[in-house]
């Protein structure tokens, strides 16, 4: 951290955001080093709160702490045995994800369709009912998180999206998504990729994101829009002035954030805006990875969708439900206040009382009667 409390120093920002920025040999070196020192400065600490410690606890706590190491081996093995079971199932979920795309593009059809009624309403119609039109695009549509990121200038090159893959990646570590797309008006790419390189596959720690630069064919590039503005009155350039400003657009998704190099500093604002960023490139890449690809159907259905709502309603329930206890809890707060107030209100009364009006009240209540005020001695 710098002097100023605004700048930021970079390595303080890549140990808060999901990813980094592509480490060189000597870098990954030097952060391995520097984790190395903060464990042993973490472990000086726990040895002096170990050393607090009366004996008998110190031992019961050393038991624990050899409990904690056989659960961190069966952990390790645990994650080792899930990523091989992944794997293998990987394997299995492959030749189901052919066959939907060959029914998704119209490459196979399925029994009892009625191709033959299409091609007698002509050519055209025909065309239209070929495969299940649109089927990526609505499907992502009708996931909130990715609907945010679709433009309705997107929609037109989407329409042309056949399939979407995604594979894991060992070297290094992470996984891979793989747009394939028809020939289209909007670019020359035929498959479009977005590959997650992760620090730490079992925690959502990534080291860089890498996306395909998008060839587009000329005037049809979605992420950015021309601004023309006309010359001002009585200027001698009479031509308009344009202006190529970025847009949003689903297609920023292949031109991740990058962080500045290390030596560079970002005020807190600027730092702030950039992890967002980041956060949401990652929340875009993991949804279409976990949701997506393995529930298209569903989400193109709506059915996704639809568990998704009574999932939220049930947990409003829940909320509403702890809302209202608490509103009772509050009401028999508000109760026990309001009587605390009454008797801090008797008292105030009594202790405005002349002498003589509080002899009569006590007298009263001794004799089970209730004393009448004088009017002077009355609250107005």
């Amino acid at each position: 951290m710098s002097g100023n409390k605004d700048e930021i120093d970079m390595s303080e920002l890549a140990a808060n955001l999901p990813a980094v920025a592509a480490l060189s040999p000597e870098d990954r070196a030097g952060l391995v080093n520097a984790l190395k020192n903060k464990l042993q400065n973490l472990a000086g600490e726990h040895a002096d709160v170990l050393e607090s410690l009366t004996p008998n606890v110190r031992k019961r706590v050393e038991a624990l702490r050899e409990l904690q190491t056989q659960y961190d081996a069966l952990e390790a093995k645990f994650f080792e045995e899930r990523a091989a079971l992944e794997a293998k199932y990987q394997k299995l979920y492959e030749p189901l994800y052919n066959k939907r795309s060959e029914i998704v593009n119209g490459v196979v059809e399925v029994e009892g369709s009625t191709t033959d009624v299409a091609m007698d309403q002509g050519g055209d119609n025909a065309a239209e009912e070929k495969g299940v039109p649109d089927f990526w695009l609505t499907a992502m549509k009708t996931h909130e998180i990715l609907a945010e990121e679709i433009t309705e200038r997107d929609e037109g090159a989407l329409k042309y999206l056949k399939d979407i893959r995604w594979s894991r990646i060992d070297e290094p570590k992470g996984f891979k998504l793989e747009f394939f797309f028809n020939p289209n008006p909007y670019f020359k790419n035929t498959v479009l990729t977005k590959t997650y390189n992760m620090v730490d596959e079992d925690e959502p720690i990534l080291e860089k994101a890498i996306g395909t630069e998008i060839d587009w064919y000329p005037g049809k590039c979605l992420t950015q829009k021309l601004l023309k503005k006309k010359p001002k009155k009585g200027s001698k350039n009479a031509k308009p002035i344009t202006k190529i400003e970025k847009c949003e657009s689903f297609f920023n998704f292949f031109s991740p954030p990058v962080i500045p190099e290390e030596d560079e500093e970002l005020d807190e604002e600027a730092a702030e805006e950039l992890q967002n960023k980041m956060e949401q490139d990652y929340d875009v890449g993991s949804t279409i990875r976990g949701k997506i690809i393995p529930h298209a159907v569903s989400w193109f259905t709506g059915e996704a969708a639809d568990e998704v709502e009574v999932i939220d309603e049930d947990e409003e329930d829940e909320d509403d439900e702890e809302d209202e206890d608490e509103d009772d809890e509050d009401d028999e707060d508000d109760d026990e206040e309001d009587e605390e107030d009454e008797e801090d209100e008797e008292e105030r009364k009594t202790r405005m009382q002349s002498p003589a009006a509080k002899l009569r009240a006590r007298q009263a209540a001794a004799g089970g009667q209730q004393a009448e005020r004088p009017p002077e001695c009355k609250q107005q």
